[in-house]
């Protein structure tokens, strides 16, 4: 037996060992996944399985740069020939290779969300659609769950149902929207994200001969987190595995968090169903957490009726209890996280980064924040603008992508005046109207037709064919130089760097250190990858992940939402805002399968944590300028009482809070016995469920407990009789009378 293997326990050691045919690894959260991922692909290559046979796929840059790292310590240099990244990584570089063959230039650029969403929002404004009822960035999300789900325009116009849907919605123009964006990104020389995958499946699905080339290549194939896979990747997995079958999954049914991505759980849990011939193998020992935190985490999950069959066990100690604690307002519960973490670090010798506060909304973070800077305990919000989103890094970027792809439209309408070179608005669309009319993109319609335009005068002319004539001049020195000294020289002949560096504000040096940190930013590629490529560092940046951004070295407390935590651990996890309709969220309780994500979320945030657990929940949350009543997670009842240690403290003095609370915002409430019941009865507000009072005007959004999230399409009547016509996302247009109508404005 190899050396290595001997870390593996049994179950690892099964999986790891096992070769050919289909097989899939059920692994429990803490269960050493990534140790047998990395350990299986070094021992295909111990079992003389040559790496440029060996596709892995990932869903971060950095789980994959880790593993490489890991296997190439264990089986030599010979790894860095594996086929080993995220699935847009590598199928971008499948497309550079095969471009031609469905249109496309092999420089074609990759469009971020944001330049997608600005492209969308382009196109309603120039077709004069309305901004409120085509919202942008809803319209993109539309269009990447087309694309996720291999549905193309030409597909959509043939589809009744998706049209019939467009109608009652009022979005009847989306499919010229969804068309003109794909023919723009075909001009442009460009692909977003979700084309990576649809090119790609486009391209093994037209050209047989293409995808027989690449499973002849590819003779096995490693998945991780298979449950976050939509049905894009699932085809494409599907089809390069078919001619040997040698693909090996793994992944947890029970993390599986992502469907607002286009994730599906069916992918791993009919895995067996589409590979008859499928081994099975689980890991079940937990080496993460304590008997305590295992345990009740079982005993959540157990509750969602879509699951896999494991059951995961600990040899830990069993540890301290899971500490549930009841506050009385969003402020308080700051409050309190903060002394706890406090408390902790002095008598436990812990530090900042042994802590992580888990919410289900970025909103809830500003109470944690003010409480954290008020005990001067650092802290760092994950989640935030991250470096290759800020403006200036992005304006940059922008020159870049033109050396390369001078048909970028984005990049063009990014930079064609700024820094402020005299170039109007009005000229700039005088542009793209001229460069429409000869089919071809503004920047050749700049350096070809000009001359000849009788739209736009000799002034402008002569600003728009010197903005040209400096990028021609940056691309032929981007022939000989390397992507750090073409892009001090971008930033010089831009313009760029003078005017940040003539700006003395905070604002200003800020964004010329951020500058200077893009350059060695580059230095790193560059050495690192052994790449000097303006090119190759574009689509590295166009690739990376909000995982791959983070920067964990600080000792600080960690503040994120749960659907970030996944994948990480912290000694001690405070997971807050456990309340009904927040945590499981109101817009999720429509469904078994939307609870039962929400449900799965929870699990996540309860397996990050490797030693202690706070739950916390408020008897009162202030939203949108009022105070309303809230209601103990049901996820919390969930768990197995054993596991539990409610921490209710002076359940008196904390109802005689409350009260204070409820009198002032004029909620009503039931008067208790001195000494209540810690699960004392909820009280209903005067404009909650027992009758609505608050003002509704059109296109205001609401919540029903039976009809889930609406919104207001017309109001008739006064007072006693008034009446709303509500348009639910998922039960159609009802008519309802206000004051029995039991809704919550949103």
């Amino acid at each position: 037996m190899e050396q290595f293997l001997k870390n593996l326990n049994n179950s690892q050691l099964e999986a790891t060992i096992h070769m050919d045919g289909p097989m899939i690894v059920i692994a429990g959260a803490g269960s050493g996944k990534t140790r047998v991922l990395t350990y299986k692909i070094a021992y295909l290559m111990t079992n003389n399985v040559d790496p440029f046979n060996i596709l892995a796929l990932t869903f971060t840059n950095k789980a994959a740069s880790e593993m490489k790292d890991r296997i190439i310590n264990i089986a030599g240099n010979d790894a860095k020939n594996l086929w080993m990244g995220t699935f847009h990584s590598v199928f971008a570089r499948i497309l550079r290779v095969e471009a031609n063959k469905i249109g496309f230039t092999s420089n074609f650029t990759i469009y971020d969300s944001e330049d997608s969403q600005k492209l969308v929002n382009r196109i309603i404004k120039e077709n004069n659609y309305d901004k409120e009822q085509y919202k942008y960035k809803l319209i993109f999300s539309r269009i990447s769950s087309m694309k996720n789900n291999f549905i193309t325009p030409k597909e959509y116009a043939e589809n009744e149902d998706l049209l019939l849907s467009d109608k009652i919605s009022n979005r009847s123009k989306f499919l010229n929207i969804y068309t003109e964006y794909v023919n723009r990104c075909f001009k442009a020389g460009a692909m977003d994200f979700d084309d990576l995958l649809l090119k790609t499946n486009e391209l093994f699905s037209r050209f047989p001969e293409v995808l027989y080339k690449y499973q002849n290549i590819f003779k096995y194939i490693l998945v991780d987190e298979y449950q976050d896979t939509n049905h894009s990747q699932y085809l494409i997995v599907k089809a390069l595995s078919d001619k040997f079958q040698n693909i090996c999954v793994v992944g947890d049914d029970a993390q599986s968090i992502y469907s607002f991505r286009g994730a599906n759980i069916n992918n791993i849990l009919n895995f067996q169903k589409d590979f008859i011939d499928s081994k099975i193998f689980r890991l079940e020992q937990n080496y993460r957490s304590t008997k305590n935190i295992v345990r009740a985490a079982n005993s959540l999950i157990k509750n969602n009726q879509k699951r896999l069959k494991k059951n995961v066990w600990t040899e830990n100690k069993v540890g301290d209890k899971i500490s549930v604690n009841r506050l009385i307002t969003d402020g308080e519960e700051g409050r309190f996280v903060a002394s706890s973490i406090f408390d902790n670090k002095m008598n436990n010798q812990l530090q900042n980064n042994d802590f992580a506060i888990l919410y289900r909304t970025n909103a809830q973070s500003r109470s944690f924040e003010d409480a954290l800077r008020k005990k001067n305990i650092p802290y760092r919000v994950f989640g935030g603008l991250s470096f290759y989103q800020r403006k200036e890094i992005k304006d940059v970027l922008a020159y870049l992508r033109l050396l390369v792809n001078s048909d970028d439209e984005q990049a063009f309408k990014r930079v064609i005046n700024f820094p402020p070179r005299g170039i109007g608005q009005t000229t700039i669309n005088k542009v793209s109207i001229e460069a429409n009319k000869h089919q071809c993109s503004d920047y050749d319609f700049i350096k070809q037709h000009i001359n000849k335009s009788k739209l736009i005068n000799k002034s402008s002319s002569n600003k728009l064919i010197d903005f040209t004539l400096m990028i021609e001049s940056l691309k032929s020195k981007s022939e000989t130089l390397d992507v750090f000294e073409i892009t001090k020289e971008v930033l010089k002949q831009s313009g760029l760097y003078k005017l940040y560096k003539d700006d003395e504000s905070l604002q200003g040096i800020n964004r010329i250190q951020n500058i200077e940190e893009l350059l060695n930013g580059i230095k790193d590629f560059i050495e690192n990858e052994n790449n000097k490529n303006v090119s190759s560092f574009l689509q590295s940046v166009a690739l990376m992940t909000d995982q791959d951004s983070d920067d964990d070295s600080d000792d600080k407390v960690s503040l994120m939402t749960v659907h970030l935590a996944k994948g990480l651990e912290f000694n001690c996890v405070y997971i807050v805002g456990l309340e009904e309709n927040l945590f499981p969220s109101a817009m999720n309780l429509n469904s078994r399968n939307d609870l039962e994500e929400e449900r799965r979320l929870f699990y996540v945030a309860l397996t990050r944590a490797q030693r202690k657990i706070y739950l916390s929940y408020v008897l009162s949350r202030y939203r949108w300028g009022k105070l309303i009543e809230s209601e103990k997670s049901r996820f919390i009842d969930e768990i197995d009482d054993d596991y539990l240690e409610n921490n209710n403290r002076n359940p008196s003095s904390d109802f005689t809070k409350f009260e204070n609370v409820s009198k002032r915002v004029g909620l009503r409430y039931k008067k208790l016995e001195k000494r209540p019941p810690s699960n004392f009865t909820k009280v209903k507000s005067s404009y909650g469920f027992s009758g609505f009072k608050e003002n509704l005007v059109i296109g205001d959004f609401v919540f029903h407990e039976k009809f889930g999230r609406g919104c207001v399409v017309s109001i008739e009547g006064r007072e006693e009789n008034k009446k709303a016509e509500i348009k639910f996302d998922k039960n159609g247009t009802k008519k309802l009378l206000l004051r029995f109508s039991k809704l919550k404005k949103i």
